[in-house]
């Protein structure tokens, strides 16, 4: 028995229906039509924007947008332009798929304005315009898999201007230099620490005059260098 799509297209071929072969002629260069022009306005699109709208609707409804939300978000007509961006998401590592296959954000995208520059010393009128939208994620990790945070305990940097309550971003993996605050177990306890080496010795010191400088009697093991500190002053 002959599907309906094949009779159809009998019909076309030996000129019996022509008016169907208008019609979807007709059908096919709308959506034609409609798909280069989602198309040519993914132009004024950028990962980092198509990101920013899914992550403020994340935060606002406390779960990822369906699809047919994303048609609205971007405001496009075709679902295959959604496709086009979701995967480019995946592509650059800002969205996964779980177990079972829903994306979800690998880190929270949170995109804060830059509006600009201000002086430290002597006031200058701030600069009203936007300059750029910042992820903190994005501007302190550089590398994601080797990075987490700890929060301080004690007043040992109170010198590097690290304080109790403060957290510290730690980078597993960084060559150490002198200099450094590291991250180390020194004779079985975690300590935080200035890393120094003068030649073959290796010890660490505070940035606190009242704690001595620390030297490994048996073995010092890394666990990686600080990268960023973060201080909140109003919750």
């Amino acid at each position: 028995m002959k599907t309906a799509f094949l009779k159809l297209l009998e019909f076309c071929v030996n000129g019996k229906e022509s008016r169907w072969l208008d019609a979807m002629l007709k059908i096919s260069l709308t959506i034609e039509h409609l798909f280069y022009y989602d198309l040519a306005m993914e132009t004024k699109r950028t990962v980092k924007s198509v990101a920013q709208k899914i992550a403020d609707f994340s935060r606002s409804n406390h779960r990822m947008p369906t699809y047919e939300e994303m048609l609205a978000l971007l405001a496009v007509r075709s679902k295959s332009v959604v496709n086009f961006w979701m995967n480019k998401l995946l592509e650059e590592g800002i969205l996964e798929k779980d177990p079972k296959g829903h994306l979800t954000f690998i880190n929270p995208l949170i995109g804060v304005p830059l509006a600009g520059e201000v002086s430290a010393g002597f006031p200058s009128p701030a600069e009203e315009e936007l300059r750029d939208v910042i992820s903190f994620d994005e501007y302190l990790i550089t590398n994601q898999s080797k990075s987490f945070i700890l929060k301080v305990d004690g007043d040992s940097m109170t010198g590097a201007g690290i304080m109790p309550g403060d957290l510290v971003l730690v980078e597993r993996g960084r060559e150490p230099k002198t200099g450094d605050i590291v991250i180390a177990e020194v004779d079985g306890s975690w300590t935080m620490k200035y890393f120094r080496k003068r030649g073959k010795e290796i010890y660490l010191e505070a940035a606190n005059p009242k704690y001595p400088r620390i030297k490994p009697q048996s073995e010092m093991r890394l666990g990686g260098v600080v990268t960023a500190v973060v201080r909140k002053y109003h919750t």
